[in-house]
């Protein structure tokens, strides 16, 4: 499996990130089997927040590495700085309060890959490079990135930092997906378009996707007429994502590979460093996130499954 190199790590960020919703003590059995067989397959990055399951899933994952006595050969990718109650919490004190309690909850001194889940463009970006690069000189976090940024923002404060010799956002973590939302998933998030993967293009700031397999619509399971699944059908479903996941399907039986499977390597596939945060919940789920790891697509065939060709 391929890895991407951030500044401050010991080692890469797999390509396949482990997602971590569902993660709690109460489903520890699960937490250990799944952890267990993503490492396996060599994955070494699992993603969390501090809002996950009310915390749980930083506090499973924290009983896991404890265990299993692996802190040294997994990333930690955590998230701070949701809005609570409506209320934005980008700013210093919000930020060293959650982080903090994800340290104690994951059983760590450190965080290897942090985010902050939400930006809030009222606070000044040089005051947020600032208050995260404080962290990083405490040894609190290693590398840091924005999760639902604009890449205006990012541009901004990569631009503050050069200038004041500070480090800057060294990832971002928007929903990148074959299938294009037509609406935000949950409030204020942001997912790539066009213009998006451009910026991503000219910078090479590496993208950690989330819902980068669009929330199972490529599995097959659904259908134009079956509209049973509300979120699916107001974010994917159109024609022109239909039209995708048409060509996915023919892509995948040339290729001998399951329509997911394409969906998948879309996104692993693009020009600039790319990784996925997937959820597999059983081996063949597992086994069918690695086998598309290894599916290269040539940049003609990308545009062609995003129906940038005809």
């Amino acid at each position: 499996m391929k890895h991407i190199q951030l500044p401050g790590l010991k080692q890469g960020v797999s390509q396949l990130i482990m997602g971590s919703d569902y993660f709690a003590p109460e489903v520890y059995e699960l937490v250990c089997t799944n952890l267990d067989a993503f490492t396996a397959i060599g994955g070494n990055t699992i993603d969390t927040a501090y809002i996950y399951y009310g915390g749980k899933s930083e506090q499973a994952i924290g009983m896991w590495m404890e265990e299993r006595k692996n802190r040294e050969s997994i990333n930690v990718w955590t998230k701070g700085g949701h809005p609570s109650n409506g209320v934005p919490q980008v700013n210093k004190q919000a930020i060293y309060d959650e982080l903090m309690v994800s340290l104690e909850r994951l059983r760590t001194d450190y965080i290897d890959v942090y985010a902050l889940h939400r930006d809030d463009t009222n606070v000044p970006v040089g005051e947020i490079v600032d208050i995260l690069n404080e962290h990083i000189d405490a040894g609190r976090i290693r590398a840091f990135g924005g999760s639902n940024w604009t890449t205006a923002r990012l541009q901004e404060a990569n631009a503050y930092a050069a200038a004041n010799g500070l480090r800057g956002f060294e990832f971002s973590s928007p929903n990148l997906s074959l299938a294009k939302a037509q609406e935000p998933y949950w409030a204020d998030c942001i997912s790539i378009d066009g213009e998006g993967l451009a910026w991503h293009e000219a910078s090479g700031l590496p993208l950690f996707s989330w819902s980068s397999q669009a929330r199972g619509f490529f599995t097959g399971r659904f259908t134009q007429e079956d509209r049973s699944d509300a979120d699916l059908v107001r974010v994917f479903y159109n024609d022109d994502n239909w039209e995708r996941y048409r060509r996915a399907e023919q892509l995948g039986q040339e290729k001998g590979a399951s329509t997911i499977q394409i969906a998948l390597a879309y996104v692993l596939n693009q020009s600039f460093p790319t990784a996925a945060i997937i959820g597999p919940r059983n081996e063949a789920e597992m086994k069918s996130c690695l086998e598309a790891t290894t599916i290269s697509l040539t940049p003609e065939e990308i545009k062609w499954l995003d129906l940038r060709t005809p």
